[in-house]
Formats: structure tokens, C-alpha cells, sequence
């Protein structure tokens, strides 16, 4: 059976856990010579029911603000890449994380996943669970997990 990977999605949250499953991801995009999907999700911000209002969303101008923010910062990564020479696409998304990731891994025919696990435990992770968990039960396509510290990982040349 021969693995031909074309495309490889990286969600990112812009934390230092995502860098570096970004840099992890490397590896891969120049063995295969793959095309990197770069992608960050806005959940949007719910507040609690109000008793005489119900839920309550976040207003638009603010999410506006907040997708121009995550595009910028996106932009500067996705530029990062092509500056390295790595074919690179970008797409923003709103709403449950783990929905997103795993219909943008199927929109664009997605070969890898490689998502970082932020290690929550706990209550956290028993009321929450976690987002890559979930990408990796329900994704169409194999999802490598990271969590920091990685073994064999020089982080001193990832974050430098």
C-alpha cells in the first residue's frame, strides 16, 4: 500500500502548543511534498440564558473585530510558510471547532490531520472533552495528535 498525502490541515489557535504542531507538521508537508491547510475556528461567544431573553450572542461589530483579528494573525502565519516555500492555504471558519475542522478536512479532501492536544484533564476535560479528541473520533482521514513536550523535538529552533 503506497500513502500518498496531498493535503495536510493544521488547525491552529495561535498558542504556542499549535506552533508547534505546525512545526511538527514540516516533517511531513517536505516528505510528501503535501500542500498545508492552515485553519482557525471562531467559536462564536455565547453568554448564559437570561431567564426573559434566552441566549445571548455575541453582537456582530464585535465578531467582526474578532475575524479581522484571527485573518490578520492567520495571514502572518500562512506568509511565515510561503516565505519557507510551503504551498499553503488558509480558511477561517465559525462555530464548534471540532465540526469545523473535521468539514473543512472533507470540503478539501484532506489526506492528514495533524492537531495539537492541549492535555486538559480533569473536570475540564470530563465536562468539555477536548477538541482534538473529538476530531480524531469523527475526522475522515488519519489525525496525528501533538502535545508538548515532544521527544526528538528541538524547540529552541521552533519558537527561536
Amino acid at each position: 500500500m503506497e500513502t500518498n498525502i496531498r493535503k495536510i490541515l493544521v488547525p491552529v489557535d495561535f498558542s504556542e502548543n499549535s506552533k508547534a504542531a505546525l512545526e511538527y507538521a514540516h516533517s511531513f508537508i517536505k516528505m510528501f511534498n503535501a500542500e498545508l491547510i492552515l485553519t482557525h475556528i471562531i467559536e462564536p461567544i455565547v453568554y448564559p440564558p437570561d431567564f426573559s431573553l434566552g441566549q445571548i450572542t455575541l453582537p456582530t461589530d464585535d465578531l467582526k473585530e474578532i475575524e479581522n483579528r484571527v485573518r490578520s494573525e492567520l495571514a502572518k502565519w500562512a506568509e511565515d510558510e510561503r516565505n519557507v516555500g510551503i504551498k499553503t492555504k488558509s480558511i477561517i471558519a465559525t462555530g464548534k471547532p471540532f465540526l469545523e475542522i473535521i468539514q473543512i478536512a472533507k470540503d478539501e479532501d484532506v489526506d492528514l490531520i495533524i492537531i495539537s492536544s492541549h492535555g486538559h484533564t480533569g473536570m475540564e476535560h470530563i465536562l468539555f472533552g477536548s477538541t482534538s479528541e473529538k476530531v480524531v473520533r469523527k475526522a475522515p482521514c488519519p489525525v496525528l495528535t501533538v502535545r508538548v513536550p515532544l521527544k526528538g523535538f528541538d524547540y529552541k529552533k521552533a519558537f527561536a
